[in-house]
């Protein structure tokens, strides 16, 4: 293939431009805000689960608390019917008078035991409505700090996106003035190697950084200017200048 020199020279100009540009496409993928907002979601989601375990757990609680209070509630009414019986004198037989009291006893008794069943689940209540806030706290410092990472990753990819577009640009513009057949060389070669083309410089390919042999080098001396050449150890372009060291 032949080309006029100031044409491969502009490969290089290409080169360089396709190099910022994937420099760019590397940031974009590995911005440290993306490690940041997928943990930060992740978190979220457990914390989420959780809430909805504690807030269900505490639940269970304030109806367990409601049906031991009923319960302490319905033997107090039954105490207290039983105890104006009593006081009344309505009951004067000894032996109904012996089985009322020991009935009120029994309900007094049971009573104690049911106020401090609802005592323990309010104590278990208490510490499951404080977890749960802790909880609703730290969810919603998670969605907070993720929020937040998102905004640095969206002003970020702004950034880049713009200086990607402003380099795209200039690269139409570089590949205008290479020819067509070269163009679509060089693009096929950076498909395959990731870069289409590399200078010589003082004897070495900086594409591949290898040396090139004294044969290698007197061919290339006797090549003609517009020819085009590729370097034997990584296929690229190979694009002399002043300072190949022809």
């Amino acid at each position: 293939m032949k080309a006029a020199p100031d044409a491969q020279k502009r490969l290089l100009d290409l080169a360089e431009l396709d190099s910022v540009a994937d420099r760019l496409a590397h940031r974009r993928r590995t911005l440290p805000e993306l490690a940041e907002i997928d943990e930060s979601s992740k978190q979220y989601a457990r914390l989420a689960t959780q809430v909805i375990e504690a807030e269900t757990e505490a639940g269970d609680l304030a109806r367990e608390q409601a049906k031991a209070e009923s319960d302490v509630d319905a033997v107090r009414t039954r105490a207290d019917r039983d105890q104006k019986r009593l006081d009344s004198g309505a009951v004067t037989s000894p032996r109904d008078l012996a089985s009322l009291q020991s009935e009120i006893a029994s309900l007094h008794r049971r009573q104690g035991d049911l106020e401090e069943v609802v005592l323990e689940i309010m104590e278990r209540r208490e510490a499951a409505d404080s977890k749960v806030r802790d909880l609703v706290a730290r969810r919603d410092e998670t969605a907070a700090a993720r929020s937040a990472a998102e905004d640095r990753r969206d002003a970020a990819l702004k950034e880049i996106d713009k200086e990607a577009a402003d380099v795209q640009g200039r690269r139409t513009g570089v590949a205008t003035e290479i020819p067509a057949d070269l163009l679509k060389l060089y693009e096929k070669l950076r498909e395959q190697y990731g870069v289409g083309a590399a200078m010589l410089r003082h004897g070495r390919c900086q594409g591949c950084k290898v040396a090139l042999s004294i044969a290698e080098m007197n061919r290339i001396k006797a090549a003609p200017h517009d020819e085009v050449l590729r370097c034997e150890e990584c296929r690229r372009i190979l694009v002399r200048t002043p300072e190949s060291g022809l």
